[in-house]
């Protein structure tokens, strides 16, 4: 057992290990219904059996910070909002705030361009806050900064996004999947949701898992000496930081895939040793077993935009998952308007290609940015901090009906999905999470794909000069 010298929560997390009541209604593609507030993670009956399928590649873009809420809270027949729950805020939260919340209220999320944005709190400890007991309304009571540090940041969770801005991911919902109910695997931040979505949640031992980022940059093998992470322990729901190095050890996707010898791929901007850039999502820079191994160059790339060369070089693996330039992935303190286009190119690049008749693509936002989320995470919550909050999850396949998926999903629903489709066993830490597989319609004719208008073209990401920018600064 590591030391404990430097506890980060006290024991604020037993409720997270209560058992919450369970859904009553089931919903039509066979999952637990999700709209209310207290939906199980049992997994429901998928409809196919594994490899009885036409998808030959799943495709899992990842961008960045931005609850279900923020992007989607208007959108026609699915579960939104524009009113949120607020808590009375402290005496040196109030004399902060322009408009101070001196009793529990509702307040009006407020619309916003994309484009403009500040970092707020999304580590555990502002999960745990905004979360307050289950009561989904201290979004009001964290600080701005990516670990809550800058100060209280008052309201400013509680907006949501012009949808003329986010144009084609509506249009996307539209046409094809939208996941109202995916919530993170854990209720934090983006290395340990990167994490999530190639191993399927972060237990380096029995009683321990990652939580938060590392101290410092790059996330993983490539970081300084001296770099640590923090854990959350098993039973107490304690955060302490004197966790191992970020270079681990844990089995993930690649092991079952290579196992089976499914190639794959993970297109990343370049990992940049001992300090930051977009290249801190690279999450296979913390997995040992690849990072000093010959797939680090052959499977892991330096450049995002190498996922359109494959794709008309007819070389796309069967699981690919792709990050973006910091400028491209959504993330609010890079006041940028590009991510929608970013994700429509990369749809647009399979739906004209030969893979669109078997691909399956996932786009999915990695934590919810410390936006406000009226939906309670669902029971039972895992011992490593989760599920978080929801976060928004578009699925693309000419093997889907347009509609929107009330099931609840989280991260190991995507491993799940990829597991079934090449048999491939399980990771076992994603065992009780429903697979998106309840989304397809395997059976039906292909559908014909359907441009995705942006306001930004493919050639312009082509020909984007990389940001080099950290994009998360805790």
């Amino acid at each position: 057992m590591m030391s404990r010298s430097a506890p980060i929560a006290a024991r604020q997390g037993a409720f997270l290990f209560a058992l919450g009541a369970l859904a009553a209604a089931l919903v039509a593609c066979g999952g637990l219904g999700a709209g209310h507030p207290s939906a199980s993670l049992v997994p429901a009956v998928r409809e196919d059996a594994p490899n009885v399928t036409p998808i030959k590649h799943v495709v899992i873009v990842i961008q960045e910070n931005r609850s279900y809420d923020d992007l989607f809270a208007t959108f026609p027949k699915a579960d939104g909002t524009k009113v949120g729950k607020a808590a009375a805020m402290p005496p040196v939260i109030r004399k902060s705030c322009p408009s101070p919340i001196v009793k529990p209220t509702t307040v009006p999320l407020k619309q916003v361009p994309l484009a403009v944005g500040i970092d707020i709190d999304h580590i555990y400890s502002g999960y745990l806050k905004e979360l307050d007991h289950s009561r989904m309304d201290g979004f009001d009571l964290i600080g701005s900064g990516s670990d809550g540090s800058g100060g209280p940041a008052c309201l400013y969770a509680y907006q949501h996004v012009d949808p003329a801005d986010v144009a084609p991911y509506w249009d996307i919902a539209r046409q094809y999947v939208l996941a109202d109910h995916t919530f993170q695997t854990q209720g934090s931040s983006s290395f340990t949701a990167h994490q999530d979505l190639i191993a399927g949640g972060t237990e380096i031992d029995p009683t321990q898992a990652i939580i938060d980022n590392p101290t410092y940059f790059p996330w993983g093998c490539d970081a300084k000496k001296g770099v640590s992470t923090s854990v959350i322990e098993k039973y107490s729901g304690k955060v302490y930081a004197d966790g191992p190095f970020p270079c681990l050890n844990y089995q993930t996707m690649r092991d079952l895939l290579d196992a089976k010898s499914v190639s794959w791929k993970f297109y990343a901007m370049p990992v940049v040793k001992g300090s930051g850039g977009p290249g801190i999502w690279s999450a296979f820079d913390a997995i040992r077993a690849v990072r000093f191994s010959p797939e680090w160059h052959s499977n892991v790339t330096r450049s995002s935009t190498d996922f359109f060369k494959d794709v008309s070089n007819r070389r796309l693996p069967s699981v690919a998952w792709i990050t973006p330039d910091a400028v491209n992935s959504d993330h609010p303190a890079e006041r940028s308007d590009t991510g929608p286009s970013w994700v429509a190119s990369i749809v647009n690049a399979i739906g004209h290609s030969r893979y669109w008749n078997s691909t399956a693509i996932v786009v999915v936002w990695d934590d919810w940015g410390g936006f406000y989320d009226h939906v309670l995470p669902p029971h039972p919550r895992n011992w490593q901090g989760g599920p978080g909050f929801r976060v928004p999850m578009l699925i693309v396949s000419p093997y889907v009906a347009p509609h929107v998926e009330h099931t609840t999903y989280t991260f190991g629903g995507i491993l799940h999905f990829v597991e079934d489709t090449w048999n491939l066993g399980s990771l076992g830490n994603d065992d009780t999470s429903t697979s998106i597989g309840t989304a397809f319609h395997l059976k039906m004719s292909p559908r014909k794909f359907k441009t995705i208008p942006s306001k930004y073209s493919l050639d312009f990401f082509l020909h984007q000069t990389p940001s080099g920018q950290p994009p998360d600064t805790e």
